[in-house]
């Protein structure tokens, strides 16, 4: 109970008292109260200043809507209820497909052509041999190509009678990609406001598995609205950065660092690929050396892979077996993506 004192009268508010006065405000980004949503997470009181502090969800975090309820809230607080002033933290709600406990990350890269699709892909499958249940966004809208690596023939998503979109599954893997909404060879031509439609439906109107534990996002290379757009929809999302060895690669993956950081995204450690190739016995470094290694540096974070040239010996274009070589390495990096979350 939160007790204060005006003019020699005692004033009794339990936090029941105060939610019922606020539940009735409606969350301006979905039109519904913030007792439909559950959206008043906390309230506490900050005696020393007579202070409410409040921490609210919304299903949208943004100025434009937090500046709203602002407002309000400091109406009902101030002058309702008598108190010094209040204190407000916003959070943004998890779409409502996604549990708690369904780990999200980003896979992203400054330029393209480091193999950036390839290592989601491999990652995928080294998760679900440590048996984890894994999904796939394939957001890089106009370079889809999961598809491909998974060896998936044209196909379309089917839809539930609500309309919602049921995930391609390979290999126990669920996939969504924009090329299962375009014709084999159709090159996609739409500008950013309708990429985040796409966006939309991957997140929001998809019939993800409800005991997912990782869903991977392959992010467009670059720094554009995609990555943004992502960042508005899963703020929770963690982030890998893939590089080659070369500086070109390298100092483009660096500013991609650096953009998902000015996003606050949590980016939690760099992939060098393509970082050697042996032969004979002997380590050829095709595209010279140290450029996983001087982004983790640039960017103040772990270097938790490098993996070499090759092709996998089980004959797949792309995929490696999870008692590969190489596929032991992808083994190695997916626990340290597990030890992200720990």
């Amino acid at each position: 109970m939160i007790y204060f004192e005006k003019e020699g009268i005692t004033l009794r508010h339990t936090n029941a008292e105060i939610q019922n006065y606020l539940e009735s405000l409606v969350d301006p980004s979905n039109g519904k109260t913030l007792k439909e949503t559950d959206a008043i997470k906390h309230i506490g009181y900050d005696a020393e200043k007579d202070t409410i502090v409040l921490l609210i969800e919304l299903s949208t975090k943004s100025l434009e809507f937090t500046a709203v309820l602002n407002r309000q809230i400091a109406k009902i607080v101030k002058l309702d209820l008598g108190y010094k002033g209040v204190v407000i933290e916003y959070e943004q709600a998890r779409i409502k497909n996604f549990t708690k406990q369904l780990r999200i990350l980003g896979v992203a890269s400054g330029k393209g052509g480091v193999g950036k699709s390839t290592i989601t892909a491999n990652l995928a499958i080294a998760l679900k041999a440590s048996g984890k249940k894994v999904g796939i966004i394939d957001a890089d809208i106009y370079g889809s190509n999961m598809p491909k690596i998974f060896d998936i023939e044209h196909e379309e998503l089917m839809g539930s009678e609500d309309g919602q979109l049921y995930p391609i599954v390979k290999d126990g893997i669920e996939l969504v990609s924009a090329a299962f909404l375009m014709g084999d060879n159709k090159v996609l031509m739409w500008r950013g406001p309708m990429l985040g439609k796409i966006l939309e439906v991957f997140f929001k109107k998809t019939l993800w598995s409800t005991d997912l534990d990782y869903l991977l996002i392959d992010l467009p290379p670059g720094t554009g609205d995609v990555m943004m757009d992502v960042k508005n929809l899963v703020p929770d999302a963690k982030i890998l950065i893939i590089t080659t060895p070369h500086i070109s690669a390298s100092s483009i993956a660096i500013k991609a660092g650096f953009a998902a950081k000015e996003l606050k995204q949590d980016v939690i450690g760099v992939i060098e690929n393509m970082s050697y190739y042996e032969f004979d016995g002997i380590t050829h470094y095709l595209f010279g050396k140290g450029g996983g290694e001087a982004v983790a540096n640039t960017l103040a974070i772990k270097l938790i892979g490098s993996i070499p040239i090759g092709q996998p010996i089980s004959g797949h274009h792309s995929l490696f077996a999870s008692t590969e070589p190489i596929g032991i390495l992808y083994l190695h990096i997916a626990k340290e993506i597990m030890d992200a979350w720990q």
